[in-house]
């Protein structure tokens, strides 16, 4: 009885990848909204900072733009590890392979910066 209940649990908890569309659809998403949020942001003036009520759009858009770039970079990070799995490294190498990967699609998203 026991083990036909974890068999049933193990069935039922195993691990399920999205789509792959999925995947491109929130990719493209996020690009989009911080290419927007960059536009924004390069399109305001410092002038314009004297006044408080001014405020609001560019830490909206600076906040849009941290937040999907950080989510962009961890999507497209966590995909390129998927693609290419590499056994038997150490976790000192896993970490540096990542922060490498990371610094580099940081650069890709915000290359003016």
């Amino acid at each position: 009885m026991s083990a036909n209940v974890e068999a049933l649990l193990r069935e039922a908890l195993t691990p399920v990848d999205p789509p792959l569309r999925l995947a491109g659809q929130l990719e493209s998403a996020l690009s989009a909204l911080t290419e927007a949020a960059q536009e924004e942001l390069d399109s305001w003036e410092l002038a314009a900072m004297r006044d408080p009520r001014n405020w609001v759009r560019p830490l909206v858009a600076a906040g849009v733009t941290v937040t999907a770039g950080s989510a962009l970079v961890a999507l497209r990070v966590r995909a390129r590890h998927r693609s290419r799995p590499e056994r038997g490294s150490t976790l000192f190498q896993y970490a540096e392979r990542t922060l490498k990967d990371i610094a580099e699609e940081a650069r890709r998203i915000l290359p003016d910066r």
